[in-house]
């Protein structure tokens, strides 16, 4: 008896090298932004921080789409007092913003390097002043932070992604996981879902780190999203490029 190919009854099967390719991790990054501990980090950081800033300020400092909702939802309900704490994060965001385009247009490469150098200086004066300035001012300086977070480091190995936010990590990961199942056999399928759900983990990581800290110990909790950033500066310094031979 003649045993048909698996083609011949309709069955398609992706090669196995199809499948062996979607875990071979992808080439080196070109620029120290774009590293997996650097996401990782930053992730954990920009969870942290939402928490701190939930908690202490009641305003997110990340996700501005939450501020604008509140601030309409409040005003909406004539509570102007509740809705006027949300301008201040939008501003400030917004702020930021200017300040990374700013910053990657002058500086170039070294964008990433300063802006860290920014994001720890605010922190730590946050910090510093946390019991002696109104709540409005941590609140802005930390959404100016996180608005620079969220516009310099903007790809992680190649791949877009948010270090301040997990929505669109979250549809990235379950996009490739569903893929793989499919069957496809792009390469660097399987890396890239396990890479957005790990910066999903880690902002959940960080922002029950954010909580439980924040709620003991308010005057010193800011010291762990800057002591990840100061991890993600020494990162970027270090990085040197990876030359690829000719082939």
């Amino acid at each position: 008896m003649q045993i048909k190919p698996a083609r011949a009854w309709g069955v398609s099967m992706p090669p196995m090298s199809s499948n062996l390719s979607s875990m071979r991790a992808p080439a080196p990054p070109e620029h120290p932004e774009e590293g997996l501990l650097v996401a990782l980090m930053l992730g954990f950081a920009g969870g942290y921080i939402d928490a701190y800033t939930w908690i202490i300020h009641g305003v997110l400092a990340n996700v501005q789409t939450a501020n604008l909702v509140f601030l309409w939802v409040n005003a909406a309900a004539g509570q102007w007092q509740q809705a006027v704490q949300f301008v201040p994060p939008l501003f400030a965001f917004l702020i930021g913003l200017v300040i990374a385009s700013r910053l990657q247009r002058a500086a170039g490469a070294r964008a990433g390097q300063l802006s860290l150098l920014v994001e720890l200086a605010m922190l730590i004066l946050v910090g510093v002043l946390h019991n002696r300035v109104p709540e409005v001012v941590g609140t802005l300086g930390i959404s100016m932070v996180a608005a620079m977070q969220a516009s310099i480091f903007t790809k992680v190995e190649g791949s877009v992604y948010t270090s301040v936010m997990i929505t669109g990590n979250l549809r990235q990961a379950i996009e490739g996981a569903f893929a793989l199942v499919d069957g496809d056999p792009q390469r660097g399928l399987l890396r890239k879902a396990c890479i957005y759900t790990g910066v999903c983990a880690m902002f959940g990581t960080g922002a029950a780190a954010g909580a439980f800290l924040t709620e003991r110990v308010p005057t010193l909790t800011l010291i762990v999203p800057i002591a990840a950033l100061l991890l993600v500066l020494l990162l970027c310094a270090r990085w040197h490029p990876v030359e690829v031979a000719p082939g």
